[in-house]
């Protein structure tokens, strides 16, 4: 049994008052499952698009944050909470832009 070893009882670590786990919660999606997730149609849109890139909301898809693995070769605009850095660049090297929604 494990109450004969030394620290079995007791309380370990700090304690968090209060916590709210909701304000960690931030569900992500690479850029390379973007047109995945944003239905059929969207790529063929962005690619024949003529000046017009689409608009992807993330989220209304239930995603927050957009992570940069993947390559993107046309261009799209995309709303999200959160961009990383890599994301960001290569959506606007792409052509496209990143708008930030609450």
């Amino acid at each position: 049994m494990d109450k004969y070893h030394p620290g079995y009882f007791g309380k370990v670590g700090m304690r968090h008052f209060h916590l709210m786990k909701n304000r960690t919660y931030t569900p992500t999606i690479n850029i390379d499952k973007l047109f995945n997730a944003a239905g059929e149609g969207v790529y063929e849109a962005a690619k024949n698009g003529g000046g017009k890139a689409p608009v992807i909301d993330l989220t209304n898809l239930g995603v927050f944050k957009l992570l940069g693995n993947g390559q993107i070769d046309v261009p799209v605009i995309v709303k999200a909470k959160y961009f990383s850095k890599l994301a960001e660049k290569k959506i606007k090297e792409a052509g496209g832009a990143c708008l930030l929604s609450a």
